[in-house]
């Protein structure tokens, strides 16, 4: 890490505009208790897109109950100006942007100083911004013993839990979350090293040296190079490897409230460290229902086995006897916009290494062609979602499996980071305390012990 390495200062315009307040709202919902006739009134708020909001702080001080929302998923949590998604429309905006034009546009670099400042960069504030970030890809030499201390078989985001939670014990001077010139040297840290650490897992669990980063590379290129070069010869890393990767990168950047998002918002909430949170984020992202669906959708492949299997495995999905992995998604009820751009990806990667007659690959393009005409799916909207594809290109540039999930842990961190400065600089901000509707037994006591 270079000592001397100054972050720039925030972009002009990006701060967070204040949410509207209940004095200046225009409408209000009432809620009704029809066993009691009592009435409370409450505002609702309205962003700058998307659904409006019942403001319901004051619920349970009003009427002693809580609201039921399993899952969170009617409920907003927070304000934000960072991500905006329409699920029914297939719209994913970061800062306003729409994320076909910014994976188009701009680099993943770009995308990261949008989304930490809140604008696109000039021409100056890029070239500062890429230079920082670059000097601080290099990690502690101390953390290379650290990685010894796992078993060489240890799963790749276990390791990366441990060494970004770690990262606290060697960067002291960046975890006083009350200073934001410490807040965002922890943010920069933890965008630069990242790829670096998610390389070292992947290089220590196959029993292979470390590759340190190179100054010389872009991003992506630089990740790709410390995942497959060694120090026996030299290794060039394809423009159409790397333009993909980064690309992929962009796709994942951010995706407003989901589990491992919320999750670091919660952990930041009660003041952690940001490294801490941004280890909570990981281990979160490592379920399968979240990070891990790409892994799902090469073991579904294999599953299946042989193209000429895809019709009975189409028909055990529609009996609900399997599961089709990579299609379909949790807010996405049309054409995940990001998987458009990855669909076209997967395809020049296949192109640029000769791989459209690899079996598992070939299946995998065949499954989606049945997919993408068969009413059953187009009717219920089951289209190919990023996970469909960014499976079948991390499976051709001979990434393997165990390494999906730490690839999108490099992508989102700068999402994470983003979220977690926007939380730490609301003055509204309160440590997160969910509540429960409690079905357990009601109060009981211990029998006395005779004699």
């Amino acid at each position: 890490m270079t000592k001397d390495v100054k972050p720039a200062a925030a972009a002009k315009g990006a701060g967070k505009p204040a949410p509207a307040t209940p004095a200046g709202a225009k409408r209000t919902v009432t809620v009704i208790d029809n066993a009691t006739g009592r009435k409370w009134d409450y505002p609702v708020i309205s962003g700058s897109v998307g659904p409006d909001v019942i403001d319901i702080r004051s619920f349970y001080s009003d009427s002693g109950m809580f609201t039921y929302d399993p899952g969170f998923t009617s409920t907003a949590s927070c304000d934000s100006t960072i991500t905006y998604i329409d699920g029914d429309a297939g719209i994913l905006m970061y800062r306003g942007y729409p994320i076909e034009e910014l994976v188009e546009r701009c680099d993943f670099l770009e995308v990261c100083y949008l989304l930490l400042k809140g604008e696109l960069p000039t021409a100056d504030q890029k070239a500062k911004f890429v230079f920082d970030i670059t000097h601080h890809s290099m990690v502690h030499e101390q953390l290379s013993a650290f990685y010894r201390g796992f078993r060489r078989d240890a799963h790749p985001m276990a390791v990366m839990c441990g060494v970004v939670g770690g990262l606290s014990a060697f960067y002291h001077d960046s975890t006083d979350i009350t200073d934001p010139r410490q807040r965002e040297i922890a943010s920069y840290r933890l965008v630069a090293k990242m790829p670096t650490i998610a390389a070292w897992a992947y290089k220590y669990s196959i029993g292979q040296p470390f590759i340190y980063p190179v100054n010389s590379m872009g991003f992506a290129e630089n990740f790709l190079h410390m995942m497959f070069a060694t120090p026996c010869e030299p290794y060039k890393v394809s423009p159409v490897l790397s333009k993909a990767m980064d690309r992929i990168l962009t796709l994942h950047a951010d995706h407003e409230q989901n589990a491992s998002t919320s999750t670091v918002r919660l952990s930041g909430s009660s003041d952690a460290n940001p490294f801490a949170c941004i280890a909570a984020g990981i281990a979160s992202l490592w379920g399968p229902a979240h990070g891990g669906a790409n892994e799902a959708v090469l073991k579904m492949l294999g599953e299946i086995g042989d193209h000429k299997n895809i019709p009975d495995f189409i028909k055990r999905v529609k009996d609900k006897k399997a599961r089709l992995m990579g299609f379909g998604h949790r807010v996405y009820k049309n054409y995940d916009p990001r998987a458009k751009v990855m669909q076209r990806t997967c395809h020049e990667v296949l192109d640029e290494l000769g791989l459209h007659d690899e079996p598992l690959l070939k299946l995998a393009t065949e499954l989606e062609k049945i997919a993408l005409n068969d009413p059953y799916f187009v009717d219920r909207k089951l289209y190919p979602n990023v996970d469909f594809y960014s499976g079948i290109i991390f499976r051709a540039m001979g990434i393997p499996v165990a390494m999906f999930t730490p690839l999108f842990a490099v992508a989102r961190t700068v999402g994470w980071v983003s979220q977690w400065n926007e939380m730490i600089s609301d003055p509204g901000k309160r440590i997160g305390r969910p509540r429960q509707l409690y079905t357990g037994a009601t109060t009981r006591h211990i029998p006395k012990k005779k004699g």
